[in-house]
C-alpha cells in the first residue's frame, strides 16, 4: 500500500460566479443557479447557493486561509507567488494507493481525500477517517466530498468574515464588523488537532500552560470523570459521549479547551447545529466547541432575507427571527413589508397576497 500526503494546490485564478449550476435539491426542476442581487439564493429555484454545490477547491482554499491569517493557525497558510499578499489555505489531502492482486499486470485502486488532519502517520490518518461516517468521508467524487463542500458554505460563509462580500455596510457597520472578525480571530477560533490520547499540544508545555490559563478563570466541568490532570491507566473519556477512549484511538483536541479535553473524531461537532466541524474548524465559547456560523449568531442577529450578520442596531425582529430593515421584504414579490401584514411561511417571510396564493 503506498501513501501519499499531498499537503496542498494552489492557484490564484479568479472563483467563477456558478450561474447555470444544477440544484442538487430539486433535481432537474431548477433550470440552473440564477443568482439573487441580495439574497443567498437561486433566484429560479429559491434553493440556497450550498445546495447549486458553486464553490471549488479554488475558492474553498482561498477563504479558509483569508479566515486563519492574521491568527495563530496562520501556519496552516502559505503564501502565493503572484497574489499580491494572498494567503491560501494548505488544505491536507490524502491519496492512498492499493494494488489489485490479479495474474496478469498489476493495477493500482487509488482513494483520493479531499481533506485529511495534517502531520499523522498513514496508520493514524486512516484511522481517523474509519472513526467517522462512512457518508461524511470527503473521498474525491463521493457524496462525503459534496458534503464536505456544503459544510464549508454553511459553517464558514465568506460573508462572515469579509466585509467586501456583504451588501451595504455603512462605514459604521464596516468597523464594527473589521472589529468583531479580529476579536473572534483573536479570542475564538481554533483548528483541532488529531493525535493519540495523551499526545495532544506535543506534548506538553504549551497544553499544561493553556490548561492553567483556562483553570484560572473558573474550574472546568468535571462531568466527564476529571479529566483536568492526565488520567491513570489511560482512562479517557470523550467530552461530548462521555463514553470511554481507547488509548490506540485517534482523537481530537482543541488547544482552545486545554489538553485534558478530547473528543472521539465523530463526536467533534457544534454545540448548537451537532454538525460535525468541518476541517475541524471550530470556534470556542462558553466551554464548548461551536461552529462559526452559529457562533457568530449567539453574538449577534442575523438576517433571515441575506444571511449576513447584522451590524446595524436599527433592525426588524418578527417571531425570534430578525432582518435587515431593508430586506424585510416578501421572498416571492420583494414588497418591503416594514409596517404591512405579512405570513411567515416555514420561515420564508411573505405578503398576504402572496402567501394566499400559494395556499390555491
Amino acid at each position: 500500500q503506498l501513501w501519499c500526503p499531498v499537503l496542498f494546490q494552489m492557484s490564484v485564478s479568479q472563483p467563477q460566479s456558478g450561474r447555470g449550476a444544477p440544484c442538487l435539491r430539486c433535481r432537474g426542476m431548477c433550470t440552473g443557479f440564477e443568482p439573487h442581487s441580495w439574497r443567498k439564493i437561486c433566484k429560479s429555484c429559491k434553493c440556497s447557493q450550498e445546495d447549486h454545490s458553486l464553490s471549488s477547491d479554488v475558492e474553498d482554499d482561498r477563504k479558509i486561509g483569508r479566515l486563519l491569517s492574521d491568527s495563530k493557525y496562520a501556519t496552516l497558510t502559505a503564501r502565493v507567488k503572484g497574489g499580491d499578499g494572498v494567503r491560501i489555505y494548505k488544505r491536507n489531502r490524502m491519496i492512498i494507493t492499493n494494488p489489485i492482486v490479479s495474474r496478469k499486470d498489476p493495477t493500482f485502486d487509488t482513494i483520493t481525500y479531499e481533506w485529511a488532519p495534517p502531520g499523522l502517520t498513514q496508520k493514524l490518518a486512516m484511522q481517523y477517517m474509519e472513526l467517522i461516517p462512512k457518508e461524511m468521508q470527503p473521498v474525491a467524487g463521493t457524496d462525503g466530498a459534496y458534503y464536505r463542500r456544503r459544510q464549508l458554505m454553511r459553517q464558514l460563509p465568506l460573508y462572515d468574515q469579509d466585509p467586501s462580500q456583504c451588501c451595504g455596510l455603512t462605514e459604521g457597520e464596516l468597523k464594527l464588523m473589521e472589529d468583531f472578525v479580529k476579536k473572534y480571530k483573536a479570542e475564538a477560533l481554533g483548528v483541532g488537532e488529531v493525535a493519540l490520547p495523551g499526545q495532544g499540544g506535543s506534548g506538553k508545555e504549551e497544553g499544561k500552560a493553556q490548561d492553567k490559563s483556562i483553570a484560572a478563570g473558573k474550574p472546568p466541568e468535571s462531568t466527564n470523570g476529571a479529566l483536568e490532570s492526565t488520567p491513570a491507566g489511560g482512562h479517557y473519556r470523550c467530552e461530548t459521549c462521555k463514553q470511554a477512549v481507547p488509548g490506540d484511538c485517534p482523537v481530537v483536541f482543541a488547544d482552545r479547551a486545554g489538553y485534558s479535553r478530547q473528543w472521539h473524531p465523530a463526536c467533534f461537532v457544534c454545540c448548537r447545529c451537532s454538525e460535525p466541524l468541518v476541517d475541524l474548524i471550530y470556534f470556542w465559547k462558553s466551554g464548548a466547541a461551536w461552529c462559526g456560523r452559529h457562533y457568530c449568531e449567539s453574538l449577534r442577529p442575523r438576517c433571515a432575507g441575506c444571511d449576513e450578520i447584522i451590524f446595524s442596531e436599527d433592525y426588524q425582529q418578527a417571531e425570534g427571527m430578525a432582518w435587515h430593515k431593508k430586506h424585510f421584504a416578501c421572498l416571492e414579490c420583494e414588497t418591503l413589508l416594514t409596517g404591512k401584514p405579512f405570513a411567515l411561511d416555514n420561515a420564508s417571510l411573505l405578503c398576504m397576497t402572496c402567501s394566499k396564493s400559494k395556499c390555491l
